[in-house]
């Protein structure tokens, strides 16, 4: 008997992402899944409800979706969602288990095995099932593009009969998956990039792309956790680091921040002083805004005009990009799927560093050890 694959219509806000596309569904159909999409469920991605039937799909209503074995989603399940889910199903998606822990309790009270798309462990193996860098590089295209668009200014040195435009400069901090994209997006465009990183490991993958590195007089040591993300600064530095930026912030047109710490406020780095050292008309994409920004003047989810400075505080940037943002995103999901699941429906693999390293809670228990001590605190 085929086990049923829930495929609900995202409901917060301004998200038009589906978590699957009618090529993953076809072929997760063929491997056995019974799967249910919400009608209009796609439409914030331009996929009608007809191209998930020809899929095999069947359209249903919201109660129907959630009712599935395994729900899949992009947003985290609000507490209204988390009632309509199987009791006893499983449930893969975003979570944002270290920013909202209680949420991972109330998925385990409801008996479901809750697998966070966040939480997958960065190893060779699991690259595949990386949603967050699949996002974070269509984020860091995207805020370029909204650079460009608020700049007054060309991007690219233009020579014309009336003279030469010289080519913009362009600072991205933070040089992870989504600030190397941005670099790389920014350098095709014609600007001339520089990038700061805390973690000396990210020097040769900013120079690769054609940009400078900016140096900072602070002694830094390992930066780099075993994750691979950037660690947090010591009180002391982290505002050392924010004063030497001012003048690289001051001579940029466009400040494009990434800077994110899981589980943690977004860190400091733009500060009111390197605002107003930017010239009129220059623009900051914030990256960092859904957990309070890298600017201090930053409003989420707002754009801003301050000090003569546009700062766009953008909080889901895959959003304005739906089409290939929820084909990415449904390819990890994919590969999740195929791993998690047999002829039966899904299937745990304690011995699978995946699973164990993207489980938040099963068998009516959180079990992550993070998440606990968010829980406990």
């Amino acid at each position: 008997m085929a086990w049923s694959l829930g495929v609900p219509k995202e409901s917060l806000p301004g998200e038009r992402l589906v978590a699957l596309v009618p090529d993953v569904v076809r072929r997760l159909v063929k491997e056995g899944a019974s799967v249910r999409v919400e009608s209009g469920a796609g439409a914030g991605a331009y996929i009608p409800d007809s191209d998930f039937t020809d899929a095999g799909a069947t359209i249903t209503d919201r109660a129907g979706a959630f009712a599935s074995d395994v729900l899949v989603k992009v947003q985290p399940p609000s507490d209204e969602e988390i009632a309509l889910m199987k009791h006893g199903g499983a449930y893969i998606g975003f979570m944002r288990p270290l920013d909202a822990p209680d949420r991972a309790r109330r998925l385990a009270a409801h008996g479901t095995t809750a697998l966070a798309m966040e939480l997958v462990p960065r190893i060779s193996r699991a690259q595949k099932m990386d949603a967050l860098s699949a996002l974070s590089s269509i984020g860091g295209y995207r805020a370029v593009i909204m650079a460009a668009m608020h700049l007054p200014k060309f991007f690219p040195l233009l020579t014309t009969a009336a003279g030469t435009v010289r080519p913009s400069n362009v600072l991205v901090l933070g040089a992870g998956v989504a600030g190397l994209q941005a670099i790389a997006t920014a350098r095709r465009l014609g600007a001339r990039v520089s990038a700061y990183d805390i973690r000396d490991a990210a020097r040769e993958e900013v120079m690769s792309l054609g940009a400078q590195f900016v140096e900072l007089e602070i002694e830094m040591g390992d930066m780099q956790d075993s994750g691979g993300y950037a660690k947090a600064l010591v009180e002391e530095k982290a505002k050392q680091q924010v004063e030497l930026l001012v003048p690289h912030i001051g001579k940029s047109a466009v400040v494009v921040s990434t800077a994110l710490i899981p589980g943690r406020p977004a860190p400091l780095l733009i500060s009111e002083a390197a605002v107003k050292a930017m010239a009129p008309g220059s623009v900051i994409v914030d990256m960092a805004a859904a957990n309070g920004g890298n600017c201090a003047l930053t409003k989420p989810g707002e754009i801003i005009v301050t000090h003569g400075v546009t700062i766009i505080g953008a909080t889901n940037l895959p959003a304005d990009m739906p089409v290939h943002a929820s084909e990415l995103y449904a390819r990890t999901l994919l590969a999740m799927l195929l791993d998690f699941t047999n002829e039966n429906g899904f299937t745990e693999n304690l011995d699978d560093e995946v699973f164990t390293g993207s489980c938040v809670c099963r068998g009516g228990e959180v079990v992550n050890e993070r998440v606990k001590k968010l829980l406990e605190s």
